[in-house]
């Protein structure tokens, strides 16, 4: 977690992700970032998952997410 200015910032490489498979959840200052790449058969052949805590002062309902063109994850969220 990267302190810029009055934000927070969680950066993640899931280049080798489609967007649909990327999932974002946030609970209790808590951000978990969970990737899944399904082959054509079924089976799951690649994973990503990153779990970070945001520091207490975050504004919990500021917290919003962007995927770049080059597959980087942004998530920022407020300092209170």
């Amino acid at each position: 977690v990267r302190a810029q200015g009055d934000t927070y910032q969680v950066v993640a490489d899931v280049s080798q992700f489609e967007p649909p498979d990327i999932v974002v959840t946030t609970s209790n200052c808590h951000v978990t970032i969970q990737a899944e790449k399904v082959a054509e058969d079924g089976t799951v052949c690649d994973t990503f998952t990153h779990k970070c805590q945001l520091p207490e002062d975050t504004d919990p309902l500021s917290v919003s997410c962007a995927l770049t063109e080059a597959g980087t994850l942004v998530i920022t969220a407020r300092r209170r």
